[in-house]
């Protein structure tokens, strides 16, 4: 359905923009209720066009006003005729699709509310204290390594370097990743970024320590760790948006709690059987 709603858009906004439509005289006291066009009768205002005009994509946001009052006014009247060509002869699965999809707005609507109300700067600061104010200091680790196939080959590439050899240039021969490229440097990262093999050994070597052969799921690693640091608290602007995000899905967490257990719901379908969901037959009638 989505894809034809697509496509219709399309279709009627470039339509109007190629052919120059004239923009209509606009009364000075039009308001949502102003009827801009009549299908066999219906009316469509120039509130259903604001209304459509708010859904469209940025490429289409930045036409010409003209261009676009036109081709949203194209595609609502197609819209409409088309609707009204199948009137009469809708099938419960078209019935239950529109009841899905007007919940489904309403429900994003009654969302919305609530997100735009739980993100203030005091929150944020909230939860950026929370986080990161008084939180023991976290050292990060910047290491490199080798990736092979095999424990034997990761051992005799230890007792090279054991030897003298220099790791990064026999990472940059052997190592099966990425990283082979750059003499195996990993650069600096957190706990609970890597693996957890990798992160055990990591944690009890000292810069300039070679540990290994140490398997993970990737393969058997030697791994050299080059220094660590005490990582700073980030900025708060840093990490805004992670914080916004936290902010967000909590609140809208703790409004569908509170409205659900709020609400009389009664669950009579519970017995039936789950593998009714594919019969497809039960909406086709």
């Amino acid at each position: 359905m989505a894809k034809y709603a697509k496509l219709m858009r399309g279709t009627a906004l470039a339509t109007a923009c190629i052919m120059g439509l004239a923009l209509p005289a606009a009364a000075q006291d039009a308001t949502a209720s102003t009827v801009v066009a009549t299908v066999n009768g219906s009316d469509i205002t120039l509130g259903h066009m604001i209304a459509l005009r708010e859904t469209l994509p940025e490429q289409y946001q930045s036409l010409p006003d003209d261009a676009l009052f036109n081709g949203i006014l194209e595609q609502l009247i197609q819209q409409q005729a088309l609707a009204q060509s199948v009137e009469g002869s809708m099938t419960p699965r078209d019935t239950l699709a529109l009841e899905n999809d007007r919940r489904g707005y309403l429900s994003n609507a009654a969302l919305k509310a609530v997100v735009e109300g739980a993100v203030t700067d005091e929150a944020l600061q909230a939860a950026y204290d929370a986080k990161y104010t008084g939180a023991e200091p976290r050292t990060e680790y910047n290491a490199s390594h080798i990736l092979v196939a095999s424990e034997d080959e990761a051992k005799k590439l230890k007792t090279e370097i054991d030897g003298g050899a220099d790791f990064a240039e026999l990472a940059k021969a052997n190592s099966s990743d990425g990283a082979a490229a750059n003499g195996g440097s990993l650069g600096w990262f957190g706990l609970g970024m890597m693996v957890k093999p990798f992160e055990d050994a990591v944690v009890t070597m000292k810069p300039g320590d070679v540990a290994g052969p140490i398997q993970t799921q990737f393969g058997w690693h030697l791994v050299k760790l080059v220094e660590t640091r005490v990582a700073e608290a980030p900025a708060l602007d840093e990490v805004r948006d992670e914080l916004a995000a936290q902010i967000e899905q909590e609140a809208v967490a703790k409004h569908v709690e509170e409205l659900t257990a709020a609400a009389t719901v009664t669950r009579p379908g519970e017995g039936i059987d789950p593998a009714k969901l594919r019969d497809q037959t039960l909406i086709d009638k």
